[in-house]
């Protein structure tokens, strides 16, 4: 069973840049679809990018400003945060999807595996 640690979260302006990193232990990240999730304060939580075999999708809401990535080798996902905004806010998690499918999949039903997340607070 694969268990995932984030880190990287912290406190940062509008307009800043923040890289989260999701490290994986007891599997092959590259065996897996992996995703990056987050929760606001009172809201559910929500999809924001993902990765799988053929490519990567974005919320419409991070979309241009945010990167995910993966390095095999380091066993890491990677989420590179550029021109945050205060909706940004939120518990950040990393989340890994049992299969490895072509395209990954937005619905957090899909990930087996979570981590227990990084804070990441952007101020106006």
């Amino acid at each position: 069973q694969v268990q995932l640690a984030e880190s990287g979260g912290g406190l940062v302006q509008a307009g800043g840049s923040l890289k989260l990193s999701c490290v994986a232990s007891g599997g092959a990240l590259s065996s897996y679809t992996m995703g990056w999730f987050r929760q606001a304060p009172g809201k559910e939580r929500e999809f924001v990018a993902a990765a799988a075999r053929f490519g990567g999708i974005y919320a419409d809401s991070v979309k241009g400003r945010f990167t995910i990535s993966r390095d095999n080798i380091k066993n890491t996902l990677y989420l590179q945060m550029n021109s945050l905004k205060p909706e940004d806010t939120a518990v950040y998690h990393c989340a890994a999807d049992k299969l490895l499918r072509s395209l990954p999949s937005r619905g957090e039903r899909e990930y087996d595996y979570w981590g227990q997340g990084t804070q990441v607070t952007v101020s106006s």
